[in-house]
């Protein structure tokens, strides 16, 4: 008799990489999430890829810790080969990966607060 496996794919599914270019360790987040403090968390990550089969998944990177600072908005998938300056000249410091729409308004919220929508999990 065989026995059944089951197999769950979160969405989105985040790719961190030590190197440009998608080379180096890779460090692999699923399913929506906030990351408060990437070096701290993961070490100097230098590209990453964003996958989701929603369209309108968001990725945000902001240029401080906390969700804090400036930051840059990414829908559906992306691909960045190196994250040297992509937050007008900074580097992220923060990311949020999200499986559905984030609006700038509620960007801008969290920005304020600090506090991720619920269904969000903090690293």
């Amino acid at each position: 008799m065989m026995k059944a496996s089951v197999s769950q794919v979160v969405f989105p599914r985040l790719a961190l990489f030590r190197n440009e270019f998608y080379r180096g360790r890779r460090f692999v987040v699923r399913g929506n999430v906030g990351i408060r403090n990437l070096e701290r968390t993961f070490g100097d990550i230098e590209s990453l890829r964003f996958f989701s089969t929603n369209p309108n998944a968001t990725l945000v990177l902001f240029s401080e810790t906390n969700f804090r600072g400036r930051f840059g908005v990414f829908r559906g998938n992306t691909n960045i080969a190196d994250l040297d300056d992509i937050i007008r000249g900074e580097e992220p410091e923060s990311i949020i990966s999200s499986n559905r729409r984030l609006t700038l308004a509620q960007i801008r919220a969290i920005r304020d607060t600090g506090t991720l929508p619920n269904g969000f999990r903090t690293i």
